[in-house]
This record gives structure tokens, sequence and C-alpha cells, in this order.
């Protein structure tokens, strides 16, 4: 599955339904889902704003800045100054990573960026088998060893949010994040499904019920997750 994220001028225009718009802006981003010629992709919206603010050090929540401290590119901009925006946003992610981290005595640069990736990985609720945070930096070893002094350089400050406050706030998010994309998109109960299969190595099958109120499945098949160990 391909992964997006759309960048809005607003939610207002991007949205025909208030809902939505309000949504988004409560809880950002808004996942959807998109198929078409046998591919398959989500998308996450956000504003141009709520994307520059979510990748620096001024946001507690690890979601946006630890994913784009990972190789993404740019495949579609408006005009020259929206690509130029989006590319600072991004710029900012990998510096707000290893600053929350922080950077232990003599260590390492992989060591580095595998600690950081490790401590975001527990401030979510994740469905990856243990180890995938490390594997994010081994694919791509020289890549990180190559960014490691230009992100340390461009460290804005240090996050003030501990770490124990970003595993709250974010094991929060993720719940109330994971019930909203049940509703966002066709067959969003049978994603989540199918996405915590594909990486905790379960064999979740949804009944008819829990297909018809996604919702409810989602909040049903949390606490069994949780205790089984397949959602950390």
């Amino acid at each position: 599955m391909l992964d997006f994220y759309l960048i809005v001028a607003d939610y207002r225009s991007a949205y025909r339904k208030r809902w939505l718009a309000a949504a988004n802006r409560l809880v950002p981003p808004n996942v959807f889902y998109f198929e078409r010629d046998g591919l398959a992709a989500k998308y996450a919206v956000l504003s141009e704003a709520d994307f520059a603010r979510l990748t620096g050090p001024e946001t507690s929540s690890v979601s946006v800045w630890a994913r784009f401290a990972q190789p993404s590119r740019l495949v579609w901009s408006a005009d020259e100054p929206a690509r130029e925006r989006a590319v600072a946003a991004v710029a900012r992610a990998a510096p707000t990573l290893l600053a929350a981290a922080g950077r232990h005595q003599r260590e390492k640069p992989l060591d580095w960026w595998r600690r950081a990736f490790t401590l975001t990985y527990s401030a979510e609720l994740r469905a990856e088998r243990a180890g995938r945070q490390a594997s994010v930096v081994d694919a791509d070893r020289e890549r990180y060893v190559h960014f490691t002094e230009p992100a340390a350089a461009a460290i804005e400050r240090i996050p003030k949010a501990s770490w124990r406050w970003r595993r709250i706030e974010g094991k929060a998010l993720s719940v109330v994040s994971l019930a909203k994309a049940s509703l966002t998109f066709a067959g969003g109960a049978d994603y989540i499904a199918w996405k915590i299969n594909r990486h905790a190595g379960t064999d979740i099958r949804l009944k008819p019920w829990q297909r018809r109120h996604p919702l409810l499945a989602a909040i049903t098949l949390l606490p069994r997750l949780l205790r089984s160990g397949a959602v950390r």
C-alpha cells in the first residue's frame, strides 16, 4: 500500500463536508483510502500550517516528525512557493527527532538514529514486530550517516516534553486517530485488520457486524490486541 500525505492550503477549502474539516482541524490528520488499477494507497490530509508545526519541536506529538525524518519524496506541488514550503517543513523533521532523543556521549550516528526511532515507536500504538525501528535505519544506513551532521547542525531547540508525556499523549491520539480512520474511508475496519495482520503476524478476521460498524470494531478489538502484544 502506497503512503501519501496531501498538504492543503486550509481545511475549509479542501472539503465539501464541514465535519471533515472540523475533524481534520481538531485531530490532524484525516486519513483516506484510494484504489485504482490494482494499486491501493492511503493518504493523510494536513494543512500547510499544521504540517510545518507538526514537523517541528513546538509539538510533543511524534507522529509527523518521526515519519518525515525517514525518506520521503515530493510527488507533486501546485507551484514553486508550495514546493518550497513543503521542503522547509520536511527539513525540520530530522533535527526535531535527534534533538528530542538527545545524544549519548560517544554514541555512533546509526545508534543515535536507532534509539531515536525506538523512542518514537514507544510513543504510539504500533502493530509492527519488535525490531522494526532498527530496520528503518539499517535499510538505508548511508543515508542516515550522511544526514547526521547537517540534521544535528539544524537543531532549532530542544523539545521540552518528556518521553513519558509523549507516550501518554501519543497512545491516546493513536486510539482517536484509529477510530477516526475507520470512519473516513470505505472498508476502514478491513484496512485496520489488514494492517495489524501484516505488521504483527496476527490472523484477525472480522465479523459482518464489525464491518458494518467500524468504530465499534476498532474499540472492541483494541483491548484484545493490547493483551496479546499485537499492538504496543
